[in-house]
């Protein structure tokens, strides 16, 4: 169902934009810095400008996680905030023996109810199968980010195949199209080609578009599926500050407008 949503949503508004709900206190508008509730209200101006130019959210937990509590409280209410039938996935990173990962599961998935969360594979599969076990949930594999750090292990050889390869492939005995997606940089666009001959029809969630350098262009062109696209490109920073003024909710609505395809 989440699959037929996110490929009937792409084609209605002719985007595949994720806007990354990242907001760091710091980097607020003037006009709201230091006001009780700054970040929900940046926020939800956030949502309402570029509600029906995207098909989903993507909250990064760090930027909640760090206020302690309060955060926590925001990141519920933001969640909560977001139009219904619009994918939202929580940006934690999670990855840890069956267990834990089951309670970060919980965490997310049920006290939260995001639809999806990103997690590490780098544990192995006991570590990754917990968040699979949730129905109509989506669970975001990492596999070749956007980071510079991405060369020290995820850009290894490991035989005949890049660590990332080997993630690609093996992980793949554990989900499904419908459950499992991956993490792709688009600062690395130029491996897009190959990484669909492995994952042809897993949905891609692409980071690292605008402020990262990733160009969007590039990014349709090698990872694209034919008919589904099939690709969930984010932009945070290039959005959310658009402009440091009383107009910010209306220049991130004139960048969202940008990833219109």
């Amino acid at each position: 169902m989440i699959r037929e949503n996110l490929i009937r949503q792409i084609k209605q508004k002719g985007t595949c934009l994720c806007v990354g709900l990242d907001t760091d206190a710091a980097k607020l508008p003037l006009n709201l810095k230091g006001k009780p509730n700054a970040i929900l209200e940046f926020n939800k101006q956030i949502i309402e400008a570029t509600a029906n130019l995207c098909v989903a959210y993507k909250i990064n937990t760090a930027f909640y996680e760090c206020l302690g509590a309060p955060g926590w409280e925001i990141m519920e209410e933001t969640l909560s905030y977001i139009p219904k039938g619009i994918f939202t996935i929580a940006d934690a990173k999670r990855g840890d023996i069956g267990n834990t990962s089951e309670r970060y599961a919980k965490a997310f998935f049920e006290r939260l109810n995001f639809d999806a969360i990103t997690v590490s594979p780098y544990m192995g599969g006991d570590s990754v199968k917990p968040f699979l076990e949730f129905k109509n949930k989506v669970t975001i594999v990492l596999a070749l980010t956007s980071n510079v750090g991405s060369a020290d292990f995820e850009q290894l050889k490991t035989g005949d195949k890049y660590l990332y390869e080997q993630v690609l492939s093996t992980s793949q005995q554990w989900g499904t199209i419908e459950n499992m997606m991956y993490v792709v940089g688009a600062t690395k666009a130029e491996a897009l080609m190959t990484i669909r001959e492995i994952v042809p029809h897993h949905f891609l969630l692409i980071p690292g578009v605008g402020a990262q350098g990733g160009n969007l262009q590039d990014v349709l062109k090698y990872g694209a599926i034919k008919d589904e696209v099939g690709l969930l490109i984010n932009s945070s920073r290039q959005i959310l500050y658009a402009s440091n003024g009383e107009d910010f909710a209306e220049k991130a609505r004139d960048e969202a407008k940008k990833y219109l395809h």
